[in-house]
């Protein structure tokens, strides 16, 4: 060992008891809040944000709020105004949530697949047809500005199966591996 790492060693050990331990930090008022702050930071980090607006925040916003930040197509379609069925469909879910607030689960089912998700339908199941069936679809955050016919694909993967009878003699041919 060299000299110095023994003067380090005795130099420690003439040290009290009191200054080689630390004090117990105690925390200030400043750093607790400042903890605060930062867990209500990261909280709202992680809930859904649309454009920077809470969920809350776009349910309490009237239609040309909403409007102004959606997409360009969307926005354009909004401006022109709803037609018809789009109207009476928002009339539905309306009354959908309203029950839904009482307790009852309602299924509306609609083959309008053009109409935008708004932040009202949030929570809501709303049946929409592909063609074939009703496919239930479960609004989520997430779908606010997207169009209902997004979540019900009208068209299914194929999956051949094996040549049967009457089947011509080139679709007949299995390869023997």
């Amino acid at each position: 060992m060299a000299p110095n790492e023994e003067r380090d060693n005795e130099e420690q050990k003439e040290m009290t008891p009191d200054e080689t331990t630390e004090k117990p930090s105690e925390e200030t008022d400043e750093e607790t809040n400042d903890k605060e702050l930062d867990l209500k930071k990261e909280r709202d980090r992680l809930k859904f944000h649309y454009r920077g607006h809470t969920l809350e925040e776009l349910k309490k916003m009237n239609m040309d709020e909403f409007v102004r930040l959606l997409p360009a197509r969307a926005r354009r379609s909004l401006r022109r105004g709803l037609p018809p069925r789009q109207k009476k469909l928002l009339e539905r879910l309306r009354r959908a949530y309203r029950a839904k607030k009482r307790g009852k689960d309602i299924l509306t089912r609609t083959h309008v697949r053009d109409m935008l998700i708004f932040p009202e339908m949030v929570g809501l199941q709303i049946g929409v047809y592909n063609g074939k069936t009703y496919e239930i679809v479960e609004v989520k955050p997430e779908m606010i500005g997207h169009y209902l016919g997004e979540f019900s694909q009208t068209r299914r993967h194929v999956q051949h199966g094996s040549p049967g009878i009457g089947a011509t003699r080139s679709s007949k041919y299995v390869p023997l591996k």
